[in-house]
């Protein structure tokens, strides 16, 4: 399955994809804190710009999973490298954009590219890693993919209030050249070629198929998708509770996102550490503790007091926190189901999810932004359809151990949950 990478080679693989996975990421938190500032710069609303990250997370959502399958086709370094070459053209468009059309038009172009750093990252760690030690790689890909919504606000939050928003595409472009330099000179192919999988619809279709349907695959990925949704739907709802209702100044935003987003990064580490140190359901259910606590914060305190930002900060910390630990997690799991199709498992897991994701997303952009309270509910909703569907998924797959999947099997060291 893989090209037998292993040791110090691996670990410069992990550097790597530590690098390439949080570009994903950055195009969608980074510039959130312009968003006031783009509103009246393009003579726009609100929702119309807030439907700039709604086009980006289509285009992700949609490019997942041809990407995968190509990457399955022709090696994961060979499409990394061309879908990074897409998101440095499409972030100088949006740069340059006049009007909310062509920014809405670059930014699904910039998702298309984007997805591939996301998709292919996990993909590469899992031809490379196995069991409990890919989740704890996962974990590491995902602190550094936290890593965004912890640094990116603060720093566009600056470029917006000191110079312009329209810098922060171009510092994107100029971000992911230097990756992509890093990438084309030091990464390896971790596919190899006996392991590929010619583009054919007929066996794609079926492969899909397959993996859609494994009812556990599906939970995993339901969970991930939900989880996901409460973290981004802070980065989009938080610009607006902050600057509009509560008349931070950009920067001021951009510090406190520094801050709920370094919980967000806690959990990722978290995961990354007790994924080999306890079992799967006792991780899983602790985190849904602590978000369940942070959803309690923020519906609490803007049912009494209303909106109060220790409270709302606070809240989204604790929130943010147990989606850093459950995101990996679920997303690790899933995808160690499978051996084979990596790619296409990839890219069908990660596409749903952010599927999940674009409509709460939307869902964010039409509720009202005078109160903490909708955001509080979406994360309710989030918090108990999550333990639903891993209560479901605990039980089935204590059912189906021995469950085989015809094109995609279950791995040999499976995680038990």
């Amino acid at each position: 399955m893989t090209t037998g990478i292993a040791g110090p080679r691996s670990g410069r693989v992990v550097g790597i994809l530590l690098c390439v996975v949080p570009l994903s990421q950055i195009p969608l938190d980074i510039y959130t804190p312009a968003m006031p500032d783009m509103v009246a710069d393009l003579a726009s609303t609100s929702t119309a710009v807030q439907a700039t990250v709604t086009a980006y997370m289509v285009g992700l959502a949609v490019g997942f999973i041809p990407v995968g399958v190509l990457a399955d086709a022709w090696g994961r370094k060979r499409v990394l490298t061309v879908c990074i070459g897409v998101v440095i053209v499409a972030s100088l468009a949006c740069a340059v954009a006049t009007t909310v059309p062509l920014l809405l038009g670059a930014r699904f172009v910039q998702g298309l590219g984007a997805c591939a750093c996301m998709v292919l990252g996990y993909a590469i760690a899992a031809d490379c890693f196995r069991g409990k030690k890919l989740t704890s790689v996962a974990g590491l890909l995902g602190a550094a993919w936290g890593l965004a919504p912890v640094i990116a606000p603060a720093v566009g939050g600056v470029l917006a209030q000191f110079l312009s928003w329209r810098l922060i595409f171009v510092l994107i472009a100029t971000m992911t050249a230097a990756v992509g330099v890093l990438v084309v000179a030091a990464l390896p192919e971790t596919l190899a070629p006996a392991d590929r999988v010619p583009v054919a619809v007929r066996a794609t279709w079926r492969n899909s198929a397959s993996i859609a349907t494994h009812p556990v695959f599906v939970c995993f990925v339901a969970v991930f998708g939900l989880m996901a949704a409460a973290q981004l739907a802070f980065g989009v709802a938080g610009p607006f509770l902050y600057q509009s209702t509560l008349g931070f100044a950009p920067a001021a935003y951009g510090l406190i996102a520094l801050c709920v987003g370094g919980a967000n990064l806690v959990g990722e580490l978290a995961c990354s550490w007790f994924a080999t140190r306890t079992s799967t359901r006792r991780l899983a259910y602790s985190a849904f503790a602590v978000f369940g606590a942070g959803t309690a914060v923020i519906l609490t305190s803007a049912l009494t007091v209303g909106s109060n930002a220790w409270a709302l900060t606070i809240g989204a910390a604790l929130a943010l926190a147990g989606c850093g630990i459950l995101c990996p997690q679920m997303y690790g799991l899933a995808l160690g189901l499978f051996t084979k199709n990596l790619g296409l498992v990839g890219g069908i897991a990660t596409a749903a999810s952010y599927l999940i994701v674009s409509a709460a997303l939307t869902l964010v952009g039409v509720l009202p932004e005078t109160s903490p309270a909708p955001l509080g509910w979406l994360y309710a909703g989030c918090g108990l359809a999550g333990v639903l569907l891993l209560g479901w998924a605990t039980s089935t797959r204590r059912r189906t151990d021995d469950q085989t999947v015809p094109t995609a099997p279950k791995t040999t060291d499976p995680q038990r949950l």
